[in-house]
């Protein structure tokens, strides 16, 4: 399955707001920190304020950011919500054959969403630098790749590939 642009640029836009804690965001600082247009960044943010996502503050010190914790905001109704946006007010199952088909499928792939929040975004998106402490050791599920020099060092797939050739 695989979602639309803006279904992404939202979740990222949330993730951002949910960084800030209850800090208002400007929606231009938004476009710049995630290289997205600005004209998509203020369409993206209307659905999500529709939506009660965000809450928005008019004005010259205005901005936006979440509505509500992001352990109460599941992934599964931002994809919903971004993803059923230009649908004319159509529920899924409503067309017969083909589509109801696609519309259960969708609905099967947004209830696994549905089992996390934007909580679990946040936390699985700290920097890569966050993946080992100084004490060396690393997060369960970081990758581990023998050097030349025998010493284990973190690398990228990229820089894997490098080093075999």
């Amino acid at each position: 399955m695989r979602l639309n642009k803006s279904t992404s640029h939202a979740v990222r836009i949330l993730v951002h707001c949910a960084k800030s804690e209850d800090a208002l965001v400007k929606v231009a600082e938004i476009a710049q920190r995630l290289d997205i247009t600005q004209q998509n960044t203020f369409k993206i943010v209307h659905l999500l304020t529709k939506g009660g996502f965000l809450g928005s503050v008019r004005g010259r010190n205005g901005g936006v950011r979440l509505a509500r914790p992001a352990a109460k905001i599941r992934i599964g109704d931002i994809v919903r919500s971004i993803e059923l946006a230009g649908t004319d007010g159509m529920e899924p199952g409503q067309d017969t054959g083909l589509n109801e088909i696609v519309d259960d499928a969708l609905e099967a792939f947004i209830s696994v969403l549905d089992r996390h929040t934007l909580a679990d975004m946040v936390d699985a998106a700290q920097p890569l630098a966050d993946a080992t402490d100084a004490g060396g050791s690393r997060r369960p599920g970081t990758p581990r790749v023998r050097g030349a020099a025998g010493g284990v060092n973190r690398m990228r797939r990229g820089a894997q590939q490098a080093a075999v050739r």
